[in-house]
């Protein structure tokens, strides 16, 4: 159906598309305006078509060729609007995008969960930039802006649209299982600079962002992908806390909002209503007292937190009523499909509101170029995807983020010629952290210590650590999503805390995981890089080094002695 462009074609369609949406400033206002190209496809589709424009289905390259070749009949026999990308490999997903385009009646709107970029589903293959609690503790938001912009070229490269991000829940629960490092803090004020930073830099460079998870998922102690959670809050406290950042955005120009599944019963008393499908919610309060008129896209339909009390497809219909214009991630988009023709038929929805959607969706393809669709090449597409420019900005990222607590004493006095002792704990051999130290270390020696050492085992490396001059522990984290608590037995919490007072603690960790180290109470100088990636660790050795000053500021209050802002 489409002809394939060489890859110096497609760089110029790129960069016409890019210049294209340039042009576009306010893309709220260019939905919600009539449009030639438009209006001429809305009237090629049949009723059961314009409510498929409104459906997302899930795609993956990594659940092998029969799951692709199902999710191609779907949208070659349903003609969904777009789709909702998950794990595989960049060049897999290229060619899925450009077979299932070739398939479809009108080209589809290719959406993607990359809140720290395309490494957050392909974390294999593809750069990933660092959490949204890492960037919450950096000063400098223009560098965040930047960030945006690149994912925006990855996004482009890709043959992709929309990105599901910024996460602007204000994550004011430690404990919270589902947040956590994807929030930028627990201060509104800095949720909403950062969140906007990454927003404009995202739409700036072409593509569409959607802020979420409305109306605030930051104090919940339930994951809705398993439950659904309970907001007991009044309206007074969500309005002046939750609803902050969503409201400076939605002034700021979001173009799209993505509804939770909670229960809030101050905002819709319906027993075990699940947000994302309350018309109070999405309508009355998202659209009619907020003023937003961008696209609204609920969170995955398949979750537990919304299918648990809303089973067999009346989920789907339920968030049609309440006012949304794309679900995504359907459990079954067919049978969605019948069931809100049913509800048209019965008088429940009104066809004049499902065309007004639709065409709301076809202005925001037209917007991103999609009416001039061109495939997407292969070639050269790894390289592409991890730019230079890229990696340079991600290290200055981590730079920026290292945050230092109590004092820098221990950083200013470290000498590189001294017998050092890295005491490494969570992991069993050298990672980017320990080799970047012992290059530029005259005398050092790496210890690592695990939760499985005997008593004796960890008396006898004790003896051994005392036999140097300085001290460095460093913890790491390297479960893929770091939780809150990090679990330590009393052995190895003992023996962080004999070394503490005379160390540079370093942790490779959720911040909140701090709390949890004795040893946090007696270090003098800690170093906070909030994960284990390699960028991290890289950045915090810079640190201990001198060849990094450490700027960053906590985005979080752990406990009483370490609070929001700190930072040397």
């Amino acid at each position: 159906m489409f002809k394939k462009l060489s890859l110096g074609l497609l760089a110029l369609a790129s960069s016409i598309s890019f210049l294209k949406a340039q042009d576009k400033k306010d893309f709220v206002k260019y939905i919600n305006s009539p449009h030639a190209w438009v209006d001429s496809v809305f009237h090629t589709l049949t009723p059961k078509e314009k409510v498929a424009q409104l459906f997302l289905v899930r795609a993956h390259t990594n659940l092998g060729q029969q799951y692709i070749d199902s999710v191609a009949r779907v949208v070659q026999d349903e003609h969904l609007g777009g789709l909702v990308v998950f794990q595989g490999g960049p060049v897999r997903h290229v060619d899925m995008f450009n077979r299932y385009q070739s398939l479809s009646k009108v080209p589809l709107l290719v959406t993607f969960d990359g809140e720290w970029g395309l490494g957050m589903r392909m974390p294999d293959s593809t750069l990933s930039f660092p959490y949204q609690m890492t960037l919450g503790a950096i000063q400098d938001d223009q560098l965040i802006y930047r960030m945006g912009r690149e994912v925006a070229l990855d996004f482009h490269r890709m043959g992709m649209h929309f990105n599901f991000a910024p996460d602007v829940d204000i994550n004011n629960n430690p404990k919270n299982p589902v947040i956590g490092i994807r929030s930028f803090g627990d201060n509104k004020y800095n949720v909403a600079k950062k969140a906007k930073a990454y927003m404009d830099g995202m739409v700036e460079g072409g593509i569409l962002a959607s802020i979420k998870h409305f109306p605030g998922h930051g104090d919940t102690d339930v994951d809705s992908h398993h439950d659904l959670p309970q907001l007991p809050f009044d309206k007074a406290r969500l309005d002046s806390l939750e609803l902050y950042p969503f409201k400076e955005l939605i002034k700021a120009g979001a173009p799209a909002v993505m509804v939770a599944h909670m229960n809030i019963p101050s905002l819709d008393d319906t027993p075990h209503m699940p947000s994302s499908i309350s018309k109070k919610v999405v309508t009355d309060l998202l659209r009619n007292e907020l003023g937003f008129k961008g696209l609204t896209v609920t969170d995955a339909m398949d979750m537990n937190g919304v299918k648990k009390f809303f089973p067999n497809g009346e989920a789907d219909v339920q968030a049609i009523i309440a006012g949304h214009d794309l679900l995504e991630v359907s459990e079954n988009s067919k049978r969605a499909i019948d069931l809100i023709l049913k509800a048209i038929a019965e008088g429940r929805i009104a066809q004049t509101d499902i065309d007004a959607r639709v065409k709301r969706v076809l202005a925001a393809k037209l917007w991103l170029g999609l009416d001039k669709y061109q495939v997407t090449s292969r070639q050269n597409l790894y390289a592409d995807l991890h730019r230079t420019s890229t990696i340079q900005l991600i290290d200055e990222l981590a730079n920026a983020a290292v945050t230092a607590l109590k004092s820098t004493e221990k950083i200013r006095s470290f000498n590189k010629d001294l017998p050092t002792a890295i005491i490494n704990v969570g992991i069993s051999s050298n990672q980017e952290f320990q080799n970047e130290l012992a290059n530029a270390l005259s005398n050092e020696t790496q210890y690592f210590i695990t939760d499985s050492m005997s008593k004796d085992d960890i008396k006898r490396i004790r003896k051994e650590i005392k036999k140097n001059k300085q001290y460095i522990i460093a913890v790491h984290d390297t479960r893929v999503r770091p939780r809150p608590t990090m679990s330590l037995n009393k052995e190895v919490q003992g023996l962080m805390k004999k070394f503490a007072k005379k160390s540079i603690l370093t942790c490779f960790t959720n911040a909140y995981a701090l709390d949890g180290f004795e040893a946090s109470k007696k270090a003098k100088t800690i170093l906070l890089a909030y994960q284990n990636d390699a960028f991290m660790q890289k950045a915090a050795a810079k640190t201990i080094l001198g060849q990094n000053v450490p700027k960053g500021k906590l985005p979080v209050t752990i406990n009483k002695k370490f609070k929001n802002g700190q930072g040397k």
